[in-house]
């Protein structure tokens, strides 16, 4: 079941829309929706005002399917229900992320208690509840201290929740905010989270959030004999997927094993296309701390498997990279990596690295290839620079460590990807929520 309403067919009539239902769209407002402004990547896209209303902000559509269900919440610490009604106009006054400690939202599972939900436990995904965990840190189970809730580590020796876990409950809910990138650990935490309560015929609501990476798909599909917890299904890099979308693909490719289906119910973004920016308002792990970061995450996530570090142990995560062994002559940026909150324990810790600042680049639509390109022929021990099973496994394939110590170009290898890309972007057609 998706509630879902219909894209408008173009900008005259969505104006007309809009004023023919002001009334509703002020009660919208007084309700506390999260009002974002919706703008777009493209120069040749057409350029609106409507607010962008994230799933969990529409209460009015799913409080009554959780009414007198025992409820476990899948969730950390975006799971929220903004009330700030400009918030997406203030968070670009205040620069971004890092400047969102005005608190303008309720966490859901706060929000949902208040309304005598009954909530039995929580699911955590990697970096926890509460997201404070470092990156492949492993979680345990522990207790929510502000609502003595128990919760249930799905980033420990457990991957997929038990059983037990789901012993005694009704409807799982699962709202988490995710970037759009396969080796980003979330969407895993769905697969597993649909396939335990697919097992044990539980429904799941899914609350669903803008995808900040939508506006493109690129890079390489993941070959089944490496699906990993950094990348479970055949798709690319960059999948174009909202969650509920990807939920929908799960389901429909029968990725979740013989015979099984998971129940999905979705609450749909209102006003939100692909090609839609949304400034995040709460980091969603440690070590994307802001907008560009969550841009750029892509293209250095690869770095993960190298000996190049991509700007952990600094404050510019995922904007940076750099390694005591890039031959100085041809990077004109150092930094010295240092414990910090979501990296204690940095590559290259205390080591000065020698590399490249990207917080000025353009913003990107599509992978940048060239940057770990020529990291590698700039390395002074290129017999070291990968470590071949993490980068396979972020690559998804043993190709691509292979194309580039054989010097192949970046356009050759790009071009590799050219018949898998065409393939699933007429795959992902049939699961797609929006425009």
């Amino acid at each position: 079941m998706i509630f879902i309403r219909n894209a408008f067919k173009n900008t005259f009539l969505f104006f007309c829309t809009l004023l023919i239902f002001h009334g509703s769209v002020t009660k919208t407002f007084a309700q506390g929706q999260n009002v974002r402004q919706l703008n777009t990547i493209t120069k040749d896209s057409v350029q609106i005002t409507a607010p962008i209303i994230v799933g969990a902000n529409q209460t009015e559509l799913y409080l009554p399917i959780l009414e007198g269900k025992k409820v476990a919440i899948v969730g950390n610490q975006t799971s929220v229900i903004f009330r700030y009604p400009n918030l997406n106009m203030l968070i670009e006054e205040q620069g971004g992320i890092e400047s969102t400690e005005f608190k303008q939202y309720t966490h859901l599972v706060d929000s949902l208690l208040s309304r005598n939900i009954k909530i039995q436990k929580v699911f955590a995904p990697e970096h926890g509840f509460r997201g404070k965990a470092d990156a492949g840190e492993l979680v345990a189970n522990s207790k929510d201290i502000k609502t003595g809730l128990p919760i249930f580590s799905l980033h420990g020796k457990d991957k997929k929740p038990s059983v037990a876990s789901l012993s005694g409950i009704d409807m799982v809910v699962f709202d988490i905010q995710d970037v759009g990138v396969r080796f980003y650990t979330y969407i895993s935490t769905l697969h597993y989270v649909m396939q335990a309560c697919a097992e044990n015929n539980i429904p799941v609501l899914i609350l669903d959030r803008p995808n900040p990476n939508a506006h493109y798909i690129d890079g390489p599909t993941l070959e089944p004999k490496h699906s990993s917890f950094l990348g479970v299904h055949p798709i690319p890099l960059v999948h174009g997927m909202t969650i509920g979308e990807y939920a929908k693909m799960i389901n429909g490719e029968g990725w979740l094993g013989k015979d099984l289906t998971c129940e999905i119910t979705i609450i749909p973004l209102k006003n939100y296309t692909h090609k839609s920016s949304y400034n995040l308002p709460i980091r969603p792990s440690p070590n994307l701390p802001n907008d560009k970061a969550i841009n750029l995450y892509p293209s250095l996530g690869f770095f993960e498997g190298t000996t190049i570090n991509a700007g952990r142990g600094t404050e510019k995560q995922f904007q940076i990279f750099g390694s005591p062994d890039l031959a100085i002559e041809h990077y004109n940026f150092a930094y010295i990596p240092k414990p910090n909150f979501g990296a204690k324990y940095p590559k290259h810790r205390g080591e000065v690295c020698y590399g490249n600042d990207l917080r000025k680049t353009k913003w990107l639509s599509s992978i940048n290839l060239w940057w770990l390109v020529n990291a590698y022929k700039n390395s002074n021990d290129k017999d070291k620079f990968f470590n071949t099973k993490s980068f396979t496994l972020h690559a998804g394939t043993e190709k691509l460590q292979q194309q580039i110590q054989d010097g192949i170009s970046v356009q050759e290898i790009k071009k590799s990807w050219s018949e898998d890309l065409k393939a699933y972007k007429i795959k992902r057609q049939q699961y797609l929520l929006y425009k």
